[in-house]
């Protein structure tokens, strides 16, 4: 039997799943409602967290137990404001709940998490999630702010204007985990019966359109209602593909139907949302009271000073000049600590283990190649606990407000600017924090542009070739200060470029404002922010790190076969032997132009693996030991290295270029992979080592000939 549009959802109960089957609960709610904080306080350390199979979403499931010790399965789905997705957050949220994706079950239950106060914006979301006739608890989280905002929410008249469970909590205290966990162990729980009269403009379209759903598309009659409803809210979800896609018939119907309506001048999609918030205030009537006089909340005193268009700035500065120091200044006893054990360990292995190619491969393969990688753990958990602490203060909105208009002078909005901010000292942990970023074309432009910031990883070359570039032993600190600075900038500079380059090219639309709830100002919530940390850290050990060992491993082979004839050959004669040397020579008819010969072609090849390892490859190449710890000797190595005709090879030009060439190109093979993570294809990181080696191949030939045409 179908279901007339304007049906009120009874109140029945529906059974739970059977005995032998773990429920399965969705939780999900606004972004900034508490959510997260729910969801760890229910499962603690029983999570798993990865991605949802084509896209750039985090997923993530744990467990909680009922009163009888039953385990529930709890799903954290992406915060969202509407099932009308915008973003791929929001879609992965519409087509789980709608029982759209394979890799997800459908849940059993819904768990609503919305914020107390701002109950009117958040119950838009559940009067949608209502709609789809599946059993709902609403947890009525942040009532502490609700209080000191001087607003009385009344839980009780809410569970009864709606029909299904209202518990009342403060998740950030623990407050009402028991109530909740009591909701979620019921065997039973009774379907909305809340009732919305679709507008008279509207009923016939949702009608016809469920009746569609139900027939052609093999929806139930709640669910084709449901959706038959969000096709009309926002009408390109029907080019979303989903694991039931819409029939030719559905979709002719909503052309006809939108054509109609084009023709009458009716706005068909304002028309429903303000009828769903028309019946949301008047439910609010009675669940919500207000003080008569409220004056300006905390939260927007706080905001008149750290918004200010002067002071706003100031405290900005401050903030990020913290940020930054830390990155660069905490890190380094950690990072020297992991870089002195990594050394330690490979050589114990070498010492253990007897001569061979076996003990090459775990000393200068497998342990040389992750540890160049494990090193930079220490800025990547800094980084985090500060997006953690800026985040569940609520100051990271503030953040993105303030520079949101300078970015969108390059097309982007403020939201890329902590992950842009973060790749000075990894590209990795920066692109993984793109993920606050809601539109997919912002994150994927500023996932393109983030390795061009002059990262961590470049110092060691660029300290190198500043040494060998400036005569004397001693190079003063304001040029070395200088030299290094104007590397920053360049790079810097290269992101505002191709970042304005790509948006009116690759992906010209028309430039999108931000718009971004500024959440209230909370105490920070260390627990969260160390287990956020914790999960981060983890995340880029384990998806980088098996990565990198298997090209690492490669890059070893390749520098260490074909073996030279003579077994008591240089290592610099091996390596000429090598494939990699080999690579270098059939590399220099195209760097040779840019002033550098097969030898640093092979720094440019070993250095894929980590930016770095191009001075030990320098120093490998010309016989200078201990490279890593004292560039002094490999400096005077450097000076007095030449072309077979007796010209110098390491002049200041061909110094000054080859830091241009690290500026900009990859030379990164772990960025390449958590690229290829975080955009699902090898497309975009093709396309990223392609465009960033060749700007690097131009600048460099235009600032080598250049400077030979103007004597230098």
């Amino acid at each position: 039997m179908k279901l007339p549009a304007h049906i009120a959802l009874p109140g029945r109960r529906r059974p739970a799943p059977g005995p032998d089957r773990t429920p399965v609960y969705a939780m999900v709610g606004n972004p900034n409602c508490g959510k997260t904080t729910l969801f760890n306080a229910l499962t603690g350390l029983r999570q798993k967290v990865g991605n949802y199979p084509g896209v750039t979403v985090e997923k993530k499931i744990g467990v909680t137990y009922s009163q009888h010790g039953r385990p529930i399965q709890v799903i954290d789905l992406p915060g969202a404001y509407s099932l009308a997705a915008r973003s791929p957050d929001e879609a992965v949220l519409r087509d789980v709940l709608l029982g759209r994706r394979a890799d997800t079950p459908q849940p059993d239950r819904i768990i609503c998490v919305v914020d107390a106060a701002n109950l009117e914006r958040n119950l838009y979301l559940v009067h949608q999630i209502l709609d789809l006739g599946r059993p709902v608890i609403i947890a009525l989280n942040m009532m502490d702010m609700a209080a000191a905002a001087g607003m009385k929410v009344d839980a009780a008249e809410l569970e009864g204007a709606l029909g299904v469970p209202v518990i009342a909590c403060e998740a950030v205290h623990g407050r009402g985990l028991v109530e909740l966990k009591l909701a979620l162990s019921r065997l039973e729980l009774p379907l909305a019966r809340h009732r919305w009269d679709v507008p008279v403009p509207i009923a016939p379209a949702v009608a016809e359109i469920q009746a569609s759903l139900a027939d052609n598309d093999a929806r139930t009659p709640l669910i084709a209602r449901a959706e038959a409803l969000l096709l009309l809210t926002d009408f390109d979800t029907v080019r979303v593909a989903g694991s039931k896609p819409l029939s030719p018939r559905t979709h002719e119907l909503l052309d006809q139907w939108r054509q109609r309506w084009v023709q009458e001048g009716t706005d068909w999609s304002a028309v429903l949302i303000r009828s769903r918030y028309d019946a949301i205030n008047l439910l609010c009537k009675d669940v919500i009271r207000r003080p008569r006089e409220a004056g300006p909340s905390r939260s927007d005193r706080i905001d008149a000073v750290l918004c200010h268009s002067l002071w706003g700035w100031a405290f900005f500065a401050v903030i990020m000049g913290a940020l930054f120091y830390s990155i660069f200044s905490l890190a380094e006893s950690p990072m020297n600590f992991i870089d002195e054990h990594v050394a330690a360990f490979g050589a114990w292995v070498k010492g253990a283990m007897a001569p061979g190619d076996l003990r090459d491969l775990l000393t200068d393969g497998v342990i040389s190649g992750v540890g160049g990688i494990v090193i930079f753990l220490p800025q990547i958990l800094i980084l985090f606990f500060f997006v953690g602490l800026l985040e569940s203060t609520g100051y990271m909105a503030r953040a993105a407000f303030i520079m949101d208009r300078p970015m969108s002078k390059v097309g982007l909005n403020g939201r890329s600017f902590i992950p842009l901010l973060g790749a000075y000292a990894c590209a990795i942990p920066a692109i993984m924090a793109t993920r606050t970023i809601e539109n997919a074309r912002d994150r994927l432009v500023t996932i393109l542009v983030a390795p061009l910031m002059s990262c961590s990883a470049r110092l060691p070359v660029y300290l190198l070739m500043i040494a060998t570039l400036l005569p004397g032993d001693v190079v003063p600190a304001t040029t070395k200060a200088g030299i290094m600075l104007a590397m920053y900038a360049l790079g810097t500079g290269g992101v505002f470029f191709f970042a304005w380059l790509f948006q009116r090219t690759l992906f010209p639309a028309a430039p999108q404002h931000m718009i971004m709830e500024l959440p209230p100002y909370q105490p920070p919530r260390l627990g969260e922010i160390l287990r956020h940390m914790i999960e981060r850290g983890w995340m880029f050990l384990k998806n980088a790190g098996t990565i990198i060992l298997g090209i690492s491993i490669v890059l070893w082979f390749l520098t260490t076969y074909p073996k030279h004839p003579d077994p008591h050959a240089t290592p610099t004669a091996q390596i000429a032997q090598s494939f990699a040397g080999q690579a270098g020579h059939l590399l220099e008819p195209v760097i040779k132009p840019l002033g550098f010969d097969w030898r640093i072609g092979i720094g440019l090849i070993t250095s894929f693996a980590a930016r770095e390892v191009f001075v030990s490859s320098m120093g490998v190449i010309f016989g200078v030991e201990g490279a890593d710890d004292d560039t002094t000797p490999l400096r005077d190595a450097l000076r007095g290295a030449h072309w077979p005709d007796g010209a110098a090879l390491f002049t200041p030009l061909v110094c000054l270029t080859l830091m241009v060439f690290y500026v900009f190109a990859m030379q990164c093979m772990s960025t390449v992979a958590v690229v290829k993570r975080e955009t699902n294809s090898w497309r975009w990181p093709l396309f990223q080592l392609a465009y960033m080696t060749g700007t690097a191949w131009l600048v460099c030939l235009i600032l080598y000939q250049a400077g030979r045409a103007l004597g230098y």
